[in-house]
């Protein structure tokens, strides 16, 4: 019985034994394809955190201090790019500064570097399928002026077209958005190492008072540290320019726009010097007005310019040597002027995220007047007398002002300038002797985008027979930027 027991256990294990040995094998084989899936997913694991490591690399490198190797284009993650990094321009050392105009914005600057209005060159996009880079600006500025006198210029508060004697005009209200502007900021690299730049500018001052007539203010390019085109003069300082809500500024800022090419050269790390040859313009009459004279022109004027720009702020030495000429029915001639400007701003004191600013500008010459803001135009380079001779007018003018920031939103302008063109017999009585420019703003920037202003503005204007009048301007200003 035992051994029929052993038997049937036998049978019975006999039977059994091939399909459990086959689900066993079965087992094995699906535990394999598991490990085997399991390294996989370990695998594609480790490659997404390395791309995201690089990634993390690759937007850390852009919000960076820009290296001299920056990243491709196409390691950019977004539409609005690093133009700093993608362009190799450099940060400004120059302190941070907020402005109404946005002059700084728009000038030509060594290297193509960012300007202390705009130190990150923020607002550029990139122009899919190429390395250009372009960004879209400007500003809407509508401008509520009240005079309490008559004056020339009721959009912009220029002293010298105050009427002396005073008219019997008492008060004149304007409303006004001439200053509306905009602008187009074109970068790239280049093959020879060197970034390339396209500005282009506009503002509605063309024609006479309360036209909306287009002007061009400023279309050149810059090649590395070549400047082709028409723009601010290598004369003009743009970074101490006060900030106010007036379109003119101080009566003494030397502020022209001229065709010409610029060459900046680096004199050391914050230093450098720019050569330029600009557009002339011989601005003479006679003192005969019967006298058919016109000025003529035969070599551009010639440019020299010192610079240099630290933490503190920056120092800029410039000189021009023109010719002027003028040609008549009897006479042909020419002479040699020239003049040279100082001009600087230095931080004060920290209170906020920017710095308060004095800004000084002081200059002198002989037949430059067509570079001054109150007398460009106004034929004061030289006199021809009844003899034909040509007699150089001297100007000489300064200006200061102080910015303070009382917090981030907040900030008020002192501005007061002075210009002279001394009594000469070749000049006739009401022609211009002396003005004063003084404004004081208060500026609120609660956002970027948006700046409301209140300025008091006073002039003064004397000519040569000692006889002046003055004007005060109240002006209130409401602007909208597009990039900021």
């Amino acid at each position: 019985m035992e051994r029929m027991k052993c038997l049937s256990a036998a049978l019975i294990f006999a039977l059994l034994s091939p399909p459990v040995l086959a689900q066993q094998d079965r087992t094995q084989h699906l535990q394999q394809e598991v490990d085997e899936l399991k390294a996989t997913v370990q695998a594609l694991q480790a490659e997404v955190k390395a791309l995201k490591a690089e990634r993390t690399q690759v937007t850390a490198a852009s919000t960076s201090t820009p290296s001299t190797a920056p990243a491709p284009l196409t390691e950019v993650p977004s539409s609005q790019v690093d133009a700093l990094q993608l362009t190799h321009a450099e940060h400004s050392p120059l302190p941070p500064q907020q402005s109404v105009s946005e002059d700084q914005d728009s000038a030509s600057r060594i290297d193509n570097e960012a300007p202390p209005t705009d130190p990150t060159l923020k607002g550029f996009i990139q122009i899919p399928g190429t390395e250009t880079i372009a960004r879209i600006g400007g500003y809407a500025k509508l401008d509520m002026i009240y005079d309490t006198r008559s004056m020339g210029s009721p959009d912009a508060f220029a002293t010298a077209s105050i009427p002396v004697p005073a008219t019997r005009d008492r008060g004149n209200f304007n409303l006004q958005a001439r200053q509306t502007r905009f602008s187009l900021d074109i970068r790239r690299p280049t093959l020879f190492d060197e970034t390339l730049r396209f500005y282009f500018e506009n503002d509605f001052f063309g024609g006479g008072n309360g036209q909306y007539g287009f002007r061009l203010r400023q279309a050149y390019g810059q090649l590395g540290n070549t400047y082709a085109g028409f723009g601010w003069s290598s004369l003009t300082d743009v970074d101490a320019i006060p900030d106010t809500l007036d379109f003119a500024g101080p009566n003494s800022v030397i502020a022209p726009r001229r065709a010409g090419i610029h060459q900046f050269l680096h004199l050391g790390e914050n230093s450098s010097l720019t050569l330029a040859a600009e557009q002339p313009s011989s601005e003479i009459r006679a003192i005969d007005v019967s006298t058919n004279v016109h000025g003529t022109q035969h070599v551009p004027d010639v440019i020299v310019a010192a610079r240099t720009e630290q933490s503190w702020g920056h120092l800029q030495l410039g000189g021009v040597v023109r010719q002027l000429g003028y040609s008549s029915n009897d006479e042909n001639r020419r002479m040699v002027s020239g003049g040279a400007q100082l001009t600087g701003s230095f931080k004060v004191a920290r209170f906020a995220s920017y710095g308060d600013l004095l800004m000084l500008g002081l200059n002198w010459g002989k037949g430059v007047a067509r570079y001054l803001n109150d007398l460009g135009g106004a034929g004061l380079d030289a006199v021809v007398s009844p003899d034909g001779k040509m007699h150089l007018l001297t100007e000489r003018g300064a200006y200061a002002a102080y910015t303070h920031y009382w917090s981030d939103n907040w900030r008020s302008n002192l501005v007061y300038g002075v210009l002279r063109v001394p009594r000469s017999p070749w000049l006739s009585s009401s022609d211009f002797h002396d003005s004063d420019y003084g404004a004081a703003n208060l500026i609120w920037a609660p956002m970027p985008a948006l700046t409301v202003g209140l300025e008091l503005l006073h002039g003064r204007l004397e000519v040569q027979d000692n006889r002046y009048n003055t004007d005060t301007r109240i002006q209130g200003s409401l602007q909208y930027s597009f990039i900021k």
